[in-house]
C-alpha cells in the first residue's frame, strides 16, 4: 500500500502530547469506565491504553479524511466505548474537523490483515500519534483479549469500515 500524506490539523486544533488530552478529564474517566465494564477483569492501565489508542485512531481518521484505515480488534474496543458516549464523540469529532463514521463488518474473529494495520499505524505516526504496538497485534495470539469480536480489515485489503471517500 502507498501511504497518503497526512493532513494538517483543523484550524485552532493543536496536537496534544498525549491523546488523552483530546477529552476532558471527566469524559475520559467515563469512557475508561465503559471499557472496564465491558471487559470484566481488565486492569485500569490497559483500559486507559486502549482509550488513548482509540483517540489516536479517531484523530488520525478525522485528519486524514481520504485515507482508508481501520482499527485493530483491541483498539476497536476503545472506539466502540467512545461512540457509545454519543455527545462526547460528536464533540470530539467536531474538534478534530469532522465526524468519523463507523462502518462495521460482520464479526469474524479470525480476520486480521497486517498490511492494513501497518498502513494505519504508519499514518498515525506520520500524523503525530505513534501507535502502541502491543494494541495492534494479531488478535488470534490471545495476548490481549477484549469483548470486541471482530476487526475491520477484510482479507482483500479493501477496508470498508470507515473514511469512505466521497
Amino acid at each position: 500500500m502507498t501511504m497518503a500524506p497526512s493532513g494538517p490539523l483543523p484550524t485552532g486544533v493543536t496536537r496534544p502530547l498525549d491523546a488523552r488530552e483530546l477529552l476532558k478529564a471527566d469524559d475520559y474517566e467515563c469512557v475508561v469506565a465503559t471499557v472496564l465494564d465491558n471487559n470484566p477483569g481488565m486492569g485500569r492501565e490497559l483500559a486507559e491504553r486502549i482509550i488513548r489508542e482509540a483517540l489516536k485512531f479517531v484523530a488520525t481518521a478525522a485528519i486524514n479524511r481520504n485515507s482508508r484505515i481501520a482499527p485493530s480488534r483491541v483498539v476497536d474496543e476503545g472506539w466502540h466505548a467512545l461512540i457509545l458516549h454519543t455527545k462526547l464523540y460528536e464533540g470530539l469529532c467536531a474538534s478534530l474537523g469532522g465526524f468519523v463514521h463507523h462502518f462495521p463488518e460482520r464479526p469474524d474473529p479470525s480476520r486480521f490483515n497486517g498490511a492494513v494495520v501497518q498502513f494505519t499505524t504508519s499514518l498515525m505516526a506520520d500524523t503525530g500519534f505513534p501507535a502502541d504496538p502491543r494494541l495492534w497485534g494479531d488478535p488470534r495470539t490471545g495476548v490481549i483479549v477484549v469483548a470486541a469480536s471482530c476487526t475491520h480489515s477484510p482479507p482483500d485489503c479493501q477496508v470498508t469500515c470507515m473514511n469512505k471517500p466521497g
